[in-house]
């Protein structure tokens, strides 16, 4: 089974790149973030020629996250659960899909990055993460097999950074931000790129400015996190650096993985 995540950074204006690549790549599911769009206004039609069916949770301008798959799913959650209804950000959709080997839960994430709204926006971001352990724990406890991936806004290590690409009071990299990630890990989660290179630089993002793309001055804040029994299956995982060079691309890439 092929899963890829990708922060697409407005669907609409990247509809023709998506589509492309998933003709050419074919997972089974592609977990976008960042459509900066709301339901209705979400280009399904050009993904289902390319056979995929959407399951959306947008929002105008900002945020907003979806599924596409080519199997059947059961959108279980359109919110992490544990966010106050009034919360009005869409960041988090959760779909049941059966593989063939079972039951699997993928959790396609937007986790705040935190550097903007002051020491609230911060907070938000740790409430985030700890409302993400609690789903995460949740599941595993009840002996699911499950997949979190999506943009986490967390580089977990030095080496997860161009050097002098981000300061050390960047939310991304935060002791708080980083203790938080490492407890989806403790809970028993593997990071699927790690997994297979543990060293090195693996980046999903580059930004626009700064010549960053063409110096590699990249960061690894794209994850896929596995439950026990998928990390067994891994195969292949890593960040599909060809995307960044397309004309008018996203500033994040997709990361794909393979699962026996």
């Amino acid at each position: 089974m092929r899963i890829a995540t990708w922060n697409v950074n407005s669907v609409r204006m990247r509809e023709q790149l998506v589509a492309d690549w998933l003709r050419r790549v074919q997972p089974d599911l592609l977990l976008l973030q960042e459509i900066k769009c709301e339901a209705a206004s979400f280009p399904a039609a050009a993904f289902e020629a390319a056979g995929y069916a959407s399951h959306v949770v947008g929002q105008k301008s900002y945020n907003g996250v979806a599924v596409l798959s080519r199997m059947p799913v059961e959108v279980t959650h359109r919110s992490l659960p544990g966010l106050p209804d009034d919360d009005g950000q869409a960041r988090y959709i959760e779909v049941r899909v059966d593989d063939g080997a079972g039951p699997l839960t993928v959790g396609n994430l937007y986790l705040p990055n935190g550097n903007s709204g002051g020491d609230a926006g911060y907070e938000y971001k740790l409430r985030w993460m700890e409302l993400l352990a609690d789903r995460a724990a949740a599941l595993l406890a009840d002996d699911q097999a499950v997949l979190l991936a999506g943009d986490y806004n967390v580089c977990p290590a030095d080496a997860d950074f161009a050097p002098r690409t981000l300061s050390a009071s960047d939310a991304l990299v935060r002791p708080e931000t980083r203790a938080r990630f490492r407890a989806l890990q403790w809970l028993g989660l593997t990071d699927a790129v790690r997994a297979l290179q543990p060293s090195g630089p693996a980046y999903t993002f580059w930004d626009y400015q700064h010549g960053a793309w063409p110096q590699d001055r990249g960061l690894r804040i794209d994850h896929v996190l596995l439950s026990p029994d998928l990390a067994e299956r891994l195969t292949a995982a890593k960040p599909d650096r060809d995307e960044r060079g397309q004309p008018q691309p996203s500033d994040h890439v997709p990361v794909v993985v393979e699962l026996a």
